[in-house]
């Protein structure tokens, strides 16, 4: 069966409404492997490369207010910053490149309810289209 635990999806399929920056960017730490004093990042297991998370607040008027700010966690050889502020903006518009979704089962007050866990490739500012891969910027 092709289907996996994750969820490919599209960015306004998840943010119909856009999505803001709320925090800094930083490293998950690996509860198994780190020891008091010797934190150690988290490592993706499909890549393989470090795995780094930023909270983001999701505009949709409508979302619950449980439901307005969640985690997306980005796997990259180093740290994803975050886009510039936009002018009259006190948060910084972000668009997710490669999002995916994993539901899970959460226990909260004693009632499960179904959870979601996101994964990114990577991030950028709004209308910004990501580079193609192998293509040469300077080359005209």
């Amino acid at each position: 069966m092709a289907i996996t635990n994750k969820f490919p999806v599209a960015m306004g399929d998840v943010f119909p409404h856009g999505a803001f920056v709320v925090s800094e960017v930083e490293p998950v730490r690996d509860f198994d492997k780190s020891t008091p004093g010797r934190p150690v990042q988290q490592l993706d297991k499909e890549s393989g490369l470090p795995v780094w998370s930023v909270s983001v607040l999701d505009a949709d008027p409508a979302a619950r207010r449980t439901d307005k700010t969640v985690t997306v966690k980005i796997a990259a050889p180093h740290q994803p910053v975050p886009p510039e502020a936009a002018a009259g903006l006190p948060f910084r518009p972000v668009e997710f490149d490669g999002l995916t979704v994993t539901p899970y089962v959460q226990e909260s007050g004693g009632r499960p309810r179904v959870a979601y866990s996101f994964r990114a490739a990577g991030m950028r500012a709004p209308g910004h289209q990501r580079p193609a891969p192998g293509k040469n910027q300077d080359a005209a």
